[in-house]
């Protein structure tokens, strides 16, 4: 049963050039700074999380997330700030948790780590690591991830980095340690190792319908039960766009995210996204495209649907201009969120 009273809801930006409004493209260092932007609309109007990414192309602004978020921590005071995600197989585990530890102090306990193994690759030849080490170098970089997180002297030793003795890791967060959640793009191995570390999860839908991740989630209770590890509140996130109108929201999202899915699968054996399997997505998939009750309605239902405690709506998707990104949120906010809260009451009162 959904606590509507504990439920969040978050934003996240993958870095997205922003556009000019003559079609034209910003700088990535003024793309940047729209974010920052946009990090203090959504904290004025009580969005409980923003979360950016990191990568190492071209097409996306940002590649150092924790700068930005140490940015955005300086112009708010309440919304939480998280990567989205912290590729951990190809950093230090130590840097890492160095520098959430920083980010944590500056913003009095605002920092959220979300570790993930990357579904963009860019950043493993960039920092000499070899693909063929994919899983290896996640799962031993999270259990060293893991021991630097009591906040205690560790002692380690892996194949990937050199071995810790006693060694103590500076500065320490003053509330003990650091909150982390694992991002999860829905494989069975992926909920059980998230369960065994006794990680918050959230899960990528960024394709097809909610209702097919519903089993990993009882997967990932019924685990829990059985290896007496903590249930937490399940995170999801998917792309999505909001307008007043919904034609226009639904015509700006096309061919945006088109572009954005296209120029991905250029490199990834994708076919070019269709107009019927845009649609389709809108309807009854993992994008959350339309004016705030089309937006809010769809919301709902998959937060209904698989139980969640948080929700996050990934903006900007190809290269929107800092209008349209600066109104999805204040619509967002201001009535997509509420409306679901209703909505989700309404429901439970009905029982």
């Amino acid at each position: 049963m959904v606590n509507v009273d504990k439920l969040e809801f978050g934003i996240e930006t993958f870095g997205d050039i922003v556009a000019n409004e003559d079609g034209s493209l910003q700088s990535a260092a003024e793309s940047i700074r729209q974010i920052i932007h946009e990090g203090e609309i959504a904290d004025k109007y009580g969005i409980d999380v923003i979360g950016v990414g990191e990568h190492h192309r071209p097409d996306y602004s940002v590649s150092s997330p924790e700068t930005v978020l140490a940015a955005i921590a300086s112009v708010t005071k309440n919304i939480k700030l998280a990567t989205a995600v912290t590729v951990l197989s190809s950093d230090d585990p130590v840097r890492v948790y160095e520098r959430f530890a920083t980010l944590d102090g500056l913003s009095n306990g605002r920092a959220q780590v979300m570790l993930g193994r990357g579904s963009f690759t860019e950043s493993f030849p960039l920092f000499g690591y070899e693909l063929t080490d994919y899983d290896d170098l996640f799962n031993e970089k999270l259990g060293l991830y893991d021991e630097l997180r009591k906040e205690k002297a560790v002692t380690w030793s892996g194949k990937f980095r050199a071995s810790l003795t006693d060694q103590e890791v500076y500065p320490k967060t003053e509330h003990g340690e650091l909150e982390t959640y694992i991002g999860i793009g829905g494989s069975p191995e992926s909920i059980i190792r998230a369960v065994r570390f006794g990680y918050k999860v959230i899960i990528a839908i960024i394709g097809g319908q909610a209702d097919r991740f519903k089993p990993y989630i009882e997967l990932y209770h019924e685990a829990a039960k059985q290896l007496n590890k903590p249930e937490f509140p399940i995170a999801v996130h998917s792309h999505g766009f909001i307008a007043d109108d919904k034609d226009a929201a639904i015509e700006v999202a096309f061919k945006n995210i088109k572009e954005n899915f296209d120029r991905i699968g250029l490199t990834r054996g994708w076919a070019p996204m269709s107009r019927e399997q845009f649609d389709s997505e809108t309807k009854v998939g993992s994008f959350y495209v339309g004016d705030p009750e089309t937006v809010a309605q769809r919301m709902a239902r998959t937060i209904n649907l698989l139980d969640l405690g948080r929700f996050d709506l990934v903006y900007g998707a190809g290269n929107q201009t800092a209008a349209q990104r600066e109104r999805m949120i204040e619509l967002y906010a201001t009535k997509v969120i509420p409306r679901v809260k209703e909505i989700l009451t309404e429901k439970e009162a009905a029982k």
